[in-house]
């Protein structure tokens, strides 16, 4: 097995984790705990994803160059929301929020990009959708999730 096929193999598995832990972490409850359990493995493997991301389009450039810009995009959502709760920044739910919706968002493109193809129904659409119908469904919902937090008094 080469290095690259290697390398691939750990992305899928740890981007399957991270969509995975992102989902239990935006349903579990909001207090110290679960949500912060599943959310530090979201984070940390989204390291993980967005390091092979970056190695992956490095050796494989002239077909897969646009995996480093959309990891480095992703990454920096993530790191954002992350670091907002981490250094307590003021507003820093808001700030959590959109930077955690975000990456994964950055995540479900990635992930239709590359198999949105073979998704029945999906499958219908031009190929170019898939780069943006993740944004288009999900910026909705983080204003959403947003708002009601923000409602809440929640900071």
């Amino acid at each position: 097995m080469s290095i690259f096929n290697i390398l691939l193999t750990i992305h899928i598995l740890f981007g399957t984790i991270c969509l995975i832990t992102g989902i239990v972490a935006m349903v579990a409850q909001k207090k110290k705990g679960k949500h912060t359990e599943w959310g530090e493995i979201y984070h940390a493997s989204y390291v993980v994803i967005t390091l092979t991301a970056i190695i992956l389009s490095i050796l494989n450039w002239d077909k897969i160059a646009y995996l480093f810009y959309v990891a480095i995009i992703s990454y920096s959502f993530a790191i954002y929301g992350y670091l907002a709760r981490k250094k307590r920044w003021r507003n820093w739910l808001q700030h959590h929020i959109r930077g955690m919706l975000g990456s994964y968002i950055g995540a479900v493109t990635a992930l239709l990009v590359n198999i949105g193809m073979y998704i029945p129904i999906l499958n219908l659409l031009p190929p170019i959708w898939f780069w943006f119908l993740p944004t288009i469904i999900g910026i909705p919902l983080v204003a959403s999730v947003s708002k009601k937090y923000k409602k809440e008094g929640k900071n």
